[in-house]
């Protein structure tokens, strides 16, 4: 088994997202904080979602092979999700207060002999590659209603002749607090948030790893871009098969070049100029 990984900052100031390796347990995954609306400074100054991804982290790396024989991988995030409500707590969050709330979402896989468990949570994705060429989406993509709708508005700004982005973010920001609302309830969209309803919208299963190639498994920074009104394109096949002819490495150098030379968010409409990066690109031995 090869493993490539990276995890890249973007144009903020810390990198929320994270890896999860465990290699004693072949559990892997990626994390993606998200900074609470109402700012929340650690004693580095470090943002929610930067302490969030971190703590979800570090407990995900400290599980050992008990833990993962006595839990499945639900349990696994809802006892991490229950970690961060408890960490909110005691640096004096109000875990009623979802704007305060800091967040992440998920992809994690425990490989085994013959299968691939997975739990989901967010945006995170993972993808299947086969001996064959076929290339499987394994999750779903939980929060991209919630995001279409604010790039309608970013694009209708742009039409109207909003050519900043700090102008573009001010008129899509309303929309982006209201969205925080709905986080772990039906309608909206899943979270890792300390939440106990989270437990109803985790995503989670079971595939086989017969004439599994490879896995890809990556957070939202490293998705592909589609042109204003142009989304018809399957943007996470595409994604996977441009990682599987080159690297992580080749194909993030590719994706912030793409953002620097957009740095409006005019052709490409997005909220950040370039949002963290995280993946790793898992290849198989063959049988």
């Amino acid at each position: 088994m090869n493993i490539e990984t990276i995890s890249l900052q973007g144009t903020t100031e810390w990198n929320e997202d994270a890896l999860v390796i465990n290699e004693q347990l072949q559990l892997y995954g990626v994390i993606d904080g998200a900074t609470s609306l109402h700012p929340y400074r650690g004693p580095n100054k470090e943002t929610g979602g930067y302490l969030a991804s971190q703590l979800i982290k570090q407990y995900l790396e400290s599980l050992n092979a008990e833990a993962i024989n006595d839990m499945n991988l639900k349990q696994l995030v809802l006892q991490a999700n229950f970690r961060l409500h408890e960490q909110m707590v005691l640096s004096g969050i109000n875990p009623h207060d979802k704007a305060s709330l800091w967040t992440t979402a998920l992809a994690l896989i425990h490989i085994t002999d013959t299968n691939i468990d997975y739990a989901q949570v967010g945006d995170c994705m993972i993808t299947a590659v086969y001996n064959d060429g076929t290339i499987r989406l394994v999750t779903h993509d939980q929060v991209a209603h919630i995001d279409r709708k604010s790039k309608l508005i970013w694009e209708e700004g742009i039409r109207k002749g909003i050519t900043k982005r700090e102008d573009l973010w001010e008129l899509v920001k309303p929309t982006i607090v209201q969205n925080k609302s709905s986080m772990n309830t039906m309608g909206g969209y899943s979270v890792m948030s300390g939440e106990p309803e989270l437990a109803n919208f985790i995503e989670y299963g079971r595939i086989n790893r017969n004439q599994l190639k490879a896995l890809l498994i990556v957070t939202d920074g490293l998705f592909l871009h589609p042109e204003s009104g142009n989304e018809s394109r399957d943007m996470m096949k595409e994604l996977t098969q441009r990682i599987a002819g080159s690297t992580l490495k080749d194909y993030s150098e590719w994706l912030f070049n793409l953002e620097f030379e957009d740095k409006d968010c005019q052709r490409y409409p997005r909220f950040k100029v370039s949002d963290d990066k995280s993946g790793i690109w898992i290849q198989f031995e063959q049988q």
